[in-house]
């Protein structure tokens, strides 16, 4: 069968390809990405080259319509995955109208384009932020009401609806991701793990908003990956399944042992002016997603961080050019 990816350069979808590709050997991969900052064909490098026919790569927005039609007129896809999004709350706070763009008006112009060429199943990756902040206890569900405090947040709670819509108006077997903070390999140094990670690497100030207890729930990318496939291969459609790997960390507990393990000093921290809006904690319920479909992590926080940090380590020559184009 062949999936269609969208956002397929970014950090969580590239991941995804290289997981299809090395594990189901059946499977064909059409990635479109428009290539913005954060959209790197350096994080499929060697793809197309080991893969030949299995692979195709095209530049495409997802919210140009006769783009994406053009793209889907060249084979019979089985699903799209969307991944394509802007994903970075402080830019969303500077650009809200770029996450309107993509997140909104590109999710309705890939559902209405499934439609008329026949997809038979598609999956919106979205994010536990569409629930807002959580107070010391509990977690989210997936009956858990959308709340986001961002504009990035409020983006892609309206694609989420828009997607529900689409199966409830017109039957597409669409199915709905919110997944907990992800980190892993060729993840832009903007997000916290790596931007952590790569500053002390260079003896930078390491930046924490607020007082620095804001607490996230992560999960290694490739376990996102396979709880996506699953989704993907066996999820009930019109069905929201939760995605997290029960790991919740203080900001500045992560941050502390980030620079244990790299033997940096604690001086390294700084503390900086809180984000505008800064949701508290966010903590996911998987239950749904572990008990229907027999998924479960099969990454440690522990074993994952130190991975990432040696990848980090191992591959300046990706993460260094891309924070000196960005400064």
């Amino acid at each position: 069968m062949r999936i269609l990816v969208t956002g397929g350069c970014g950090f969580i979808g590239s991941n995804f390809i290289r997981f299809i590709l090395e594990h189901y050997k059946p499977e064909f991969i059409t990635n479109v990405d428009v290539l913005t900052y954060a959209g790197n064909l350096s994080n499929l490098q060697g793809i197309a080259e080991q893969n030949g026919e299995r692979y195709e790569f095209f530049k495409v927005d997802i919210a140009n319509q006769e783009a994406i039609d053009a793209v889907l007129t060249k084979h019979k896809f089985y699903a799209i995955v969307n991944f394509a999004a802007e994903s970075h709350v402080d830019r969303s706070i500077d650009s809200p109208l770029n996450f309107i763009h993509t997140n909104i008006v590109g999710t309705e112009i890939l559902l209405e384009s499934a439609r008329r060429h026949g997809v038979k199943r598609f999956v919106q990756v979205s994010t536990d932020e569409v629930y807002g902040s959580l107070g010391s206890e509990g977690r989210f569900t997936e009956n858990s009401p959308l709340a986001p405090s961002s504009p990035y947040s409020a983006s892609k709670a309206g694609a989420d609806l828009l997607a529900l819509a689409a199966y409830r108006t017109f039957g597409q077997e669409v199915l709905l991701t919110r997944c907990s903070n992800n980190y892993g390999p060729y993840q832009f140094p903007e997000k916290l793990i790596p931007l952590m990670i790569t500053r002390a690497l260079s003896d930078e100030p390491l930046s924490i908003y607020g007082d620095g207890r804001n607490i996230r729930d992560w999960i290694h990318v490739e376990d996102h990956c396979r709880a996506i496939l699953a989704v993907l291969l066996e999820g009930k459609p019109g069905s929201v399944y939760n995605i997290g790997a029960d790991c919740e960390e203080e900001n500045i507990d992560l941050v502390r042992n980030i620079l244990k393990i790299l033997k940096k000093p604690e001086s390294l921290i700084e503390y900086v002016e809180d984000r505008l809006g800064h949701d508290r904690r966010y903590a996911i319920d998987s239950s749904r997603l572990r008990s229907e479909l027999d998924w479960k992590p099969l990454h440690t926080f522990s074993q994952g961080l130190e991975q990432t940090i040696t990848w980090y380590i191992e591959n300046r020559e990706w993460w260094e050019p891309l924070i000196k184009t960005n400064r």
